[in-house]
């Protein structure tokens, strides 16, 4: 298990039910089932994720994000996760409303673009970044949005999201401290204001 998804594990309460979003192969999914005794399902465009995921015995259903989530009723779930999937979709705005109409909470994890090695990486060499945290070349990344830690931020603020709980990675002084400088990625658990 990867260090997101470990802090994303020490998160969520035992018990709660949750829908991840993109949930690839599943291993975060199968890790909340099976340590937090979770109910959970995920939802994943990729066929072959699926395969994976079904072969680990979870619940999963082939959908494509951008098409929201029309089978889900308001608050159906504790958490909703969207991990390393705003980024990647078409419409982020339309997504992430949808999540935030489906769960009482959101678990949002996206690389931070304005990382210092993304910056310097821009700077001296002149080339998109390729670091631990953005590993794809601009030809291949799945990547069609290039957000940071301040960007996001700016964003729940200006939409009247509030910010329940911050992480970042590394998980160091320095990255709390400046997490859109030093951050290679964010994890923010967000919800409307009325939840609160």
């Amino acid at each position: 298990m990867n260090e997101s998804h470990k802090k994303i594990v020490e998160m969520i309460p035992h018990g709660s039910s949750v829908l991840d979003l993109g949930c690839g192969e599943g291993e975060l999914l199968y890790h909340l089932i099976n340590e937090k005794g979770v109910k959970g399902q995920g939802i994943e465009i990729n066929e072959k994720h699926i395969y994976k995921c079904v072969e680990k015995g979870l619940d999963v259903f082939h959908d494509d994000l951008d098409n929201g989530l029309v089978d889900y009723n308001d608050a159906s779930f504790d958490f909703v996760i969207m991990n390393e999937a705003l980024q990647e979709v078409r419409f982020p705005e339309k997504v992430l409303n949808e999540a935030l109409r489906v769960g009482k909470s959101v678990i949002v994890g996206f690389p931070n673009f304005a990382h210092l090695s993304a910056r310097l990486e821009l700077f001296f060499c002149g080339r998109a970044p390729v670091t631990p945290a953005l590993p794809h070349q601009w030809y291949d990344t799945p990547n069609l949005h290039f957000l940071s830690v301040k960007d996001f931020k700016d964003y729940c603020k200006t939409k009247k999201i509030t910010i329940v709980k911050e992480a970042y990675l590394p998980d160091a002084i320095y990255t709390r401290l400046f997490p859109n400088l030093f951050s290679e990625k964010a994890i923010i658990i967000i919800c409307k204001k009325h939840n609160t």
